[in-house]
């Protein structure tokens, strides 16, 4: 399949069955208790500052450490596997002093997922890859000095330029769709889907965009300050293929966030929770079953159309959540006339 068949493809999937998304990178990574040597294995044996905890150079220093991962989810079940770019940006990348490197990690990122799933891709069951954008480590909404609440260590402009640079290379590595996640700061994300939109009127392509926010605790509210559906309706003008949640905490302190998402939301809703809450260790415990159990519920009353799995998730949490909402419909999705009820305000859009 070319790339326009594979997003025919995915979308007609869409229609018919609950997808399934991947699971964590890095706790799959923390498994192997990489060292220093190993994260700059013979390339990068020489390079001038401390380089283990960048996960994204696994992808050109431990290369088959990487597709293995990708692996074990497509044989977990999963429908969409991301790219190991979650700070494969020149923002996040500049702690390590790689902002050269942003282009190859970026398309040898995409390239290995699309060589993974094209081996497991068969007619009957075709696989996608998404190209993951983080949501950098910094913010443009709030100071990170709490004596200087004017401050920003980050701006706007600096985050497309970030963003632009990283979903072009993206998309020359063969991604399928575009996923912003892990949004803490509405603003940063509004900046990476200008610039994906951008990018997108530049080479004359058009990949489906996935939004996925998180929050920070039982309200529903992400780092800036916003509810579900604040956020749903900061973000829709970019037209998503999916809005919804990740990461955050486990899928049974979730669900009232998703409900209200999935109430106001006219696109598929997509979730994918981590493994609980850490314990005092920072490891997480919850079971494969249980958090299976969680979103079969979920998808028993109609809240979701793509599910999987954040932090402390493995391919035995991915397989047991196919197997659990196998043979549930996908959330039918609603046509909803929008109406705002965020006193009268209406939503900042960029450009």
């Amino acid at each position: 399949m070319n790339r326009d068949q594979r997003i025919k493809a995915l979308k007609q999937a869409a229609g018919e069955r609950i997808l399934i998304l991947d699971g964590a990178m890095g706790t799959m990574i923390q498994r192997h208790k990489l060292g220093e040597e190993e994260y700059r294995g013979d390339r990068f044996k020489d390079w001038g500052q401390d380089v283990k905890g960048n996960n994204d150079l696994l992808t050109l220093s431990q290369r088959t450490i990487i597709k293995k991962i990708h692996v074990d989810y497509l044989e977990a079940g999963s429908d969409i596997i991301e790219t190991n770019t979650f700070n494969s940006t020149s923002i996040s990348q500049a702690d390590y002093g790689m902002e050269e490197l942003v282009v190859e990690l970026n398309v040898e990122a995409a390239k290995l997922c699309r060589e993974a799933a094209d081996e497991l891709s068969t007619p009957e069951k075709p696989r996608f890859v998404a190209g993951g954008l983080g949501p950098t480590n910094r913010t443009a909404s709030i100071s990170p000095d709490v004596n200087r609440p004017e401050f920003r260590n980050v701006s706007f402009e600096e985050l497309v330029e970030a963003y632009s640079e990283q979903t072009k290379a993206l998309i020359d590595g063969g991604v399928d769709i575009i996923i912003i996640e892990t949004i803490f700061d509405t603003l940063n994300a509004k900046a990476a889907g200008y610039a994906v939109l951008k990018v997108f009127e530049e080479l004359g392509v058009e990949l489906p965009i996935m939004v996925s926010g998180t929050v920070i605790d039982k309200s529903g509210r992400n780092l800036s300050g916003q509810t579900p559906e604040a956020f749903w309706y900061s973000m829709r003008h970019l037209k998503p293929f999916s809005v919804g949640l990740n990461c955050s905490f486990g899928a049974e302190d979730l669900r009232p966030a998703v409900v209200d998402m999935a109430a106001i939301s006219d696109t598929l809703i997509s979730v994918y929770p981590n493994a609980g809450l850490p314990n005092e260790m920072g490891e997480y415990d919850e079971q494969p079953d249980t958090t299976a159990g969680f979103l079969e519920g979920w998808a028993k009353d109609g809240l979701v159309n793509i599910v999987g799995g954040c932090c402390g998730t493995s391919p035995d949490h991915l397989r047991a959540i196919a197997n659990a909402v196998k043979g549930y419909p996908p959330r039918n999705v609603p046509n909803i006339e929008p109406k705002l009820r965020l006193s009268g305000l209406e939503p900042f859009v960029a450009g």
